[in-house]
Formats: structure tokens, sequence, C-alpha cells
């Protein structure tokens, strides 16, 4: 370890160097799943350009309660069922996870599948229930 430091302190561009490019690899891969979107301004893309919301959830919790009007796609089945959003590819597309982390994986299908306006809902409905906007069971 004390090796590792004395070669951060003589090296310190090399490291800073490598650090930004690590920073700039993770920003560009969470890129690729979709831009983050704040509630508040998922509610914007839904009533102002008719965004598709699509509930990633297993069937049990998009029951228990989920935004209105999403389509419940779960993660598991996502890549079979994208056909279903084919119908919806020239409007924006949020997607919807428990916490918001497992929506990048199925935003970069749809981004492969050439769909251009995909989006993921920053923290999920864990963030949507806290600030208690409206669900739907």
């Amino acid at each position: 370890m004390a090796l590792f430091v004395e070669f951060l302190g003589q090296q310190w561009m090399l490291a800073s160097a490598v650090l930004v490019c690590f920073v700039l690899l993770m920003k560009y891969e969470s890129q690729k799943g979709g831009a983050s979107l704040s509630p508040q301004q998922m509610i914007n893309k839904v009533n102002k350009e008719q965004a598709v919301v699509i509930d990633l959830r297993d069937k049990a919790e998009f029951k228990a309660g989920h935004i209105v009007d999403a389509i419940n796609i779960p993660s598991s089945s996502f890549a079979t069922r994208l056909g279903e959003l084919e119908p919806y590819r020239d409007r924006p597309i949020v997607l919807v996870c428990k916490m918001g982390q497992h929506s990048g994986a199925a935003g970069k299908q749809l981004s492969a599948a050439g769909f251009e306006q995909v989006f993921r809902l920053s923290g999920g409905m864990m963030e949507w229930k806290s600030m208690q906007l409206p669900e739907v069971s």
C-alpha cells in the first residue's frame, strides 16, 4: 500500500488522467441507456410530448401500484416483447424500474433497436413514491 501511495505521489498526472478516463467512460455508458429524468421532468414529457411510460418491474409490483397509463413489460421479458413498442417509435419512451438501476439495460436495447427518444426515470418508483406522486393500483 505504501508503494501505491508513493507511485500516486510521483505519477499524479498519470493517475489523474486514468481517473478522468474512468469517469468519462462511466458517464458515456450511463447515457447509452437514455438520459435520466426527474419525476417532474417526466411528468412534463408525458403531458407535453405524449411520452410513453414503460414499467419494467414484475407483474406483482406493477399491480401493487404504478404510474397512470404505464405499460408493464417486465425486464426479464423485455427483449422478447420489444416489438410491442413499435407503435411508439416516434414518441418519447420513459423507462421506470424499482430504483432506477435496471432501466439502463432496457434503454440500451431500445437504442440498439433504433428508438431515438429513450429516457430513464431517475430513482425509479422509489423516488416517485417518496415524492408522494399519484399511483394507480
